[in-house]
């Protein structure tokens, strides 16, 4: 459940900049889904994984995104007016997340435009960068949202 406000179209203002989240990255948790999901060496078997290129296990990409979805729904998007994504461009895994690690968001608002098509929404673009404990970037995608408007 998300601990935003309602928030809508109208609402989501480019240049902002919200910080927010904080998520635990377990070590059972990497193994779970990496044999799930992602089932290579560096993502499954932490004795392997020592003597692979990454120096010790680390998360999947894929779970790193997952992490940070579930940081987006519960913390940021409005079930008031959240429609949704068209779809994201220019991910990219910066830094091997690795067990204890802690993190957390960063989302900055990079454009917003109104539907001309569909007046009751809107599409809000935003740069949305997964940060470790040490505040390096891991993680960074430009996502596209569609929100619906306050008023049409």
């Amino acid at each position: 459940m998300s601990n935003q406000p309602e928030r809508y179209f109208e609402d989501y203002l480019p240049g902002s900049v919200s910080e927010f989240g904080s998520i635990a990255v377990e070590e059972s948790e990497i193994i779970e889904f990496g044999k799930r999901f992602d089932p290579q060496e560096f993502h499954t078997d932490p004795e392997a994984a020592a003597r692979g290129p990454f120096g010790g296990l680390i998360a999947s990409g894929w779970h790193t995104g997952a992490l940070m979805m579930r940081m987006i729904v519960d913390n940021y998007l409005s079930k008031a007016s959240s429609l949704g994504s068209p779809g994201i461009d220019e991910l990219r895994w910066l830094r091997p997340v690795r067990p204890g690690d802690t993190l957390r968001l960063r989302a900055t608002i990079l454009e917003t435009k109104r539907s001309q098509s569909k007046p009751d929404r809107g599409v809000v673009r935003t740069l949305t960068e997964v940060l470790n404990q040490n505040g390096e970037v891991v993680m960074s995608v430009k996502a596209m949202t569609l929100i619906r408007c306050r008023a049409v």
